[in-house]
């Protein structure tokens, strides 16, 4: 099976350069925390349109195939401007979503909102957009959606989003598929859907069915699974109300390698799996091969993004560990506390050497559980070394925060010896720009 870049820990660029420093993108990373100061997101623009490179590749022999990319796991204009030059769709699930990627010029129809709970604004912004597909996921969505479309004298192109009874072997946090969840239609409420949209929401126009089992996924049989129950129900739906449907939509999640225990399957390996099983469906159940839309975001940006931090103080814990402690943590990467999220980290600025120790990695905020990672083996450290933490570029910036009031990062994306604002870094005034003191409290 061939190999593909996101089944390795680091970006494509990564090396160690003449000057012994980590280099990425051809940019020397000790360089680029003096130049922009830590912490610091980097992306590495190779890496990305590598992994998107091979996706088109993996799926190039069903050619019904729609790549829409997960843009929860980062979305930023100049992210959105480099997908969309790929020819990639996305995958938004909130207006900021919509509005970014509209703003980065991407093709608004090859566009999904997904979401549990869309508002009447969101749905307007969609609409007023032309985003091409909304995943409807609930009954009150449907009436909503129908009224807005009704409103402005449109018909609105949907999938219905279900719950296809499928749980898959990850953290709950990021399970979605299994019928205990918040998302989707229950198989049981199907028919009742359909019947409403068929009789009564005339502005709604059904195109087929939207599943997603979970994220950060390394099992291949789920997948063959999820698409055997939605052919099937597309074959059910055609012989009981006479509608052919000819979409559906797989989601996302395949998994990526945080650590060496990490054992994703390649992008190749889902393709074959994907198309082997449609295909197989689309025989047993005599449908006509539907268009399927696929929703990876991890898999497509993780691996191309890199953190920098600057090592700080450090303490060891009388017959414990030893603690490090870097000027980030949980406010630029929540997912270690969130749910136990796992890295692999080099020194940037030393090579590797025999003279190690085990240290744990903690975060500047004031939680004891913002700790980055646990009992890692690194060079001695001293204060101002620089800190490289992989596979960053997914569930990172899209879920940071203020917290302690400490200004977000900046992140800059490299390539051919080239680095570039592509987020400006927070200052002290955009943390109170919102803020809003009663003239009754002013002095």
């Amino acid at each position: 099976m061939t190999k593909s870049v996101n089944q390795f820990q680091k970006p494509v660029t990564a090396k160690i350069n003449n000057a012994g420093n980590i280099e990425i993108g051809g940019c020397d990373t000790v360089e680029l925390a003096e130049k922009y100061n830590t912490p610091l997101y980097v992306i590495d623009e190779k890496t990305l349109r590598t992994i998107c490179a091979d996706y088109k590749k993996a799926f190039e022999n069903y050619p019904k195939t729609n790549i829409m990319y997960a843009s929860k796991a980062l979305c930023t204009s100049a992210i959105a401007a480099i997908l969309a030059d790929e020819g990639l769709g996305f995958d938004v699930v909130s207006g900021g979503e919509i509005y970014t990627v509209h703003n980065a010029g991407a093709d608004m129809s090859k566009v999904l909102f997904n979401g549990n709970n869309k508002s009447f604004e969101e749905l307007n912004l969609a609409i007023d957009l032309g985003v091409g597909r909304i995943s409807v996921d609930n009954f009150y969505e449907l009436a909503l959606l129908n009224t807005i479309a009704q409103s402005k004298n449109k018909i609105v192109n949907i999938l219905l989003r279900i719950t296809p009874g499928i749980e898959c072997h990850t953290h709950q946090y990021i399970q979605t598929g299994h019928l205990d969840s918040k998302f989707g239609f229950d198989l049981t409420q199907i028919d009742d859907a359909v019947e409403l949209i068929l009789n009564e929401y005339g502005n709604l126009k059904l195109h087929g069915l939207h599943a997603h089992i979970g994220s950060q996924i390394f099992e291949t049989s789920i997948y063959a699974d999820e698409i055997d129950i939605l052919c099937k129900e597309l074959a059910r739906l055609d012989k009981k109300f006479g509608i052919v449907l000819d979409e559906i939509n797989i989601g996302g999640g395949l998994g990526v390698k945080y650590t060496d225990s990490d054992v994703p399957p390649s992008t190749y390996e889902i393709g074959e799996i994907i198309i082997s099983s449609l295909n197989k469906s689309i025989s047993k159940y005599g449908i006509e091969p539907p268009v399927i839309f696929l929703e990876p975001g991890r898999s497509i940006i993780s691996m191309a993004g890199v953190t920098l931090y600057t090592i700080g103080s450090s303490k060891q814990v009388p017959h414990g560990r030893k603690f490090v402690s870097i000027d980030g943590g949980m406010s630029d990467n929540p997912r270690p506390s969130l749910y136990q999220a796992k890295y692999y980290a080099q020194v940037a600025n030393k090579k590797e050497t025999d003279e190690t120790e085990q240290v744990t990695i903690g975060g500047r905020f004031c939680e004891s559980g913002d700790i980055l990672i646990e009992n890692i083996t690194l060079p001695k450290l001293d204060e101002g070394d620089i800190l490289c933490v992989y596979n960053t570029g997914a569930y990172n910036y899209s879920m940071a925060s203020n917290y302690n009031r400490v200004e977000k990062p900046a992140m800059v994306l490299v390539n051919n010896g080239v680095s570039e604002v592509i987020l400006k870094r927070e200052t002290l005034d955009d943390l109170i720009r919102c803020d809003v003191i009663p003239d009754r409290l002013k002095k």
